[in-house]
């Protein structure tokens, strides 16, 4: 290194500062200690101070050196180099900060070098540098970084990209001492594809006022909205974006008796919306004109059919509309209805008295199929066969389902399952019953919701006594704990996008309705 061969005998010379040997344009200061030293010579061209006690360069350290072309500082306690700290060496060329125990470069500790040829940082304490460090540093021609624990992540990703424009040697651009994967390898090494630098994050953004049992999503002509069932306020609210103000608002848009479900449903140029309802019977709403328009009763939903209505779900099968739902009483029956032009009428009954939960409509082996949970028995698996759903099989060893939601990746057919005592599941389809992959410890939770945000999937485990917990989707549908979510008693989450910006809406059934906004985090900042 420059800083071994450095040091030829210097002659002293009339007022060369105490610890220096001093000529007209070299200096040569060993041992001292309190900052910079001053009285200088005023045109000097060469700087070395060797085991100098300086702990910080602080902006302008070198004001009254400007001339200085060669500067070394090495062997010493150094240990922070500060912004602007070689402010004014418009003429250095040669910079060596070795041997030291700098552990921190601010951001714009190299400003106005615009002539420097050859940096060494060698054998610090630096663990990363500052995004942007060498920026106009147009004519460096070779960078030493050796002997330095680099700790090579995201922080770093922008120096791997850097050393390409320069010419380096594999060892001269240092060596990861951290983390464990890339221990030991020259930065020179490391593809910077390899860094995944861009972190997804659901962050608070608006608390509603009012608690909700359930959110249901819609699209009608080209906006989305989402439903929100409010039971202690005996409302269906639509939740609906202000554009002045930039936040969400949920006017009341029709008056009920403890609903339990809002189920939106568009239909042509009108929105339907089907209100299961404790007391008062359900019943099917209808908005033929805009946003301002008014909601009108439609028609009564399964007048004497169904008792406790707990949930609602429709698909289109064969062309027509059909709708389920599920109903949790000791002597109701589940019924899936079809519209018929004016109005659903009553297509098939399920089995009675069993307590159903949940039912959800799915495609297994490219035919129409429908699960259906209650606490009283195991999941139910249907399939669609000659107009009606018949019972095909059962899903083992999980007796307690609460609900079931379903995803698709990679061509397979995957449940996320809730269980009132147990443990949450994951099952996929095997091509005649479903298997588990995984269990997820879930003590009271309600929830179990496989949805996506700006092109990420994810899965949301809903609980009344801990935080809820956010797993990102691994690619053979494993999930990957990622966040936790403060959201009391959640019973829904469902995704939301206004333009370019997504939203995630959990209903809260002793809290407040809470909306996350999701966002990127760029790792490397």
């Amino acid at each position: 290194m420059w800083g071994g061969g450095f040091g030829a005998p210097l002659r002293g010379g009339g007022g060369c500062p105490g610890g220096c040997e001093c000529d007209r344009e070299s200096a040569l200061c060993r041992g001292g200690a309190g900052g910079i030293p001053r009285g200088l010579p005023p045109r000097l061209a060469t700087l070395s101070l060797v085991r100098w006690h300086i702990e910080v360069l602080a902006e302008g350290s070198f004001r009254h050196t400007p001339t200085l072309q060669l500067l070394l500082v090495t062997a010493g306690s150094l240990g922070t180099i500060g912004d602007g700290a070689f402010a004014g060496l418009v003429l250095l060329e040669y910079l060596f900060i070795e041997d030291n125990e700098v552990g921190t470069i601010e951001p714009t500790a190299l400003r106005g070098l615009r002539g420097l040829l050859f940096l060494s940082l060698a054998n610090n304490r630096l663990e990363t540098l500052p995004q942007g460090l060498f920026q106009g540093l147009e004519t460096l021609s070779h960078l030493d970084l050796r002997g330095n624990p680099f700790r090579c992540d995201c922080r770093l990703r922008w120096l791997l990209s850097w050393l390409g424009t320069v010419p380096s040697s594999p060892e001269t651009a240092g060596r990861c001492r951290s983390p464990s994967p890339h221990q030991g390898t020259p930065l020179a090494h490391l593809d910077p594809q390899d860094f995944q630098c861009q972190r997804a994050e659901l962050r608070p953004f608006q608390s509603l006022p009012f608690s909700s049992l359930g959110a249901e999503s819609f699209t009608l002509g080209g906006h989305q909205g989402v439903a929100l069932a409010q039971p202690f306020a005996g409302a269906c609210a639509l939740l609906e974006w202000d554009q002045l103000a930039g936040r969400f608002r949920a006017p009341t848009i029709i008056n009920s008796s403890s609903p339990v479900a809002c189920h939106p449903l568009p239909l042509g140029g009108s929105l339907l919306v089907v209100v299961a309802q404790l007391r008062g019977g359900s019943w099917v709403w209808r908005r033929s004109g805009g946003p301002g328009a008014t909601f009108v009763r439609h028609q009564s939903l399964g007048a004497g059919r169904l008792r406790r209505p707990h949930a609602v779900a429709t698909a289109r099968l064969g062309g027509h509309l059909y709708l389920g739902v599920a109903d949790s009483s000791k002597g109701g029956t589940s019924t899936v209805f079809r519209w018929g032009g004016r109005g659903f009428y009553p297509h098939q009954t399920l089995r009675a008295w069993h307590r159903d939960t949940h039912l959800e409509f799915l495609e297994l082996g490219g035919r129409p199929a429908l699960v259906v949970c209650s606490g009283a028995r195991r999941p139910l698996v249907y399939r669609w066969s000659g107009g009606l759903f018949t019972p095909h099989t059962d899903i083992p060893h999980v007796p307690d389902v609460y609900a079931a939601k379903h995803f698709r990746l990679r061509g397979h057919v995957f449940l996320c399952l809730t269980r009132f005592l147990g443990d949450a599941k994951v099952m996929r389809w095997e091509g005649s019953m479903f298997r588990e992959i995984q269990q997820v410890p879930a003590r009271g939770s309600m929830i179990f919701q496989p949805l996506t945000l700006s092109g990420h999937r994810y899965v949301l485990l809903g609980n009344d006594f801990a935080l809820s917990r956010v797993f990102r989707l691994g690619p053979e549908g494993h999930l990957e704990p990622t966040q936790e979510l403060l959201v009391p008693t959640p019973r829904a989450f469902v995704p939301v996008t206004i333009g370019q910006w997504h939203f995630l809406v959990a209903s809260s059934f002793k809290g407040a309705t809470q909306i996350y906004q999701h966002m990127t985090i760029d790792l490397e900042a």
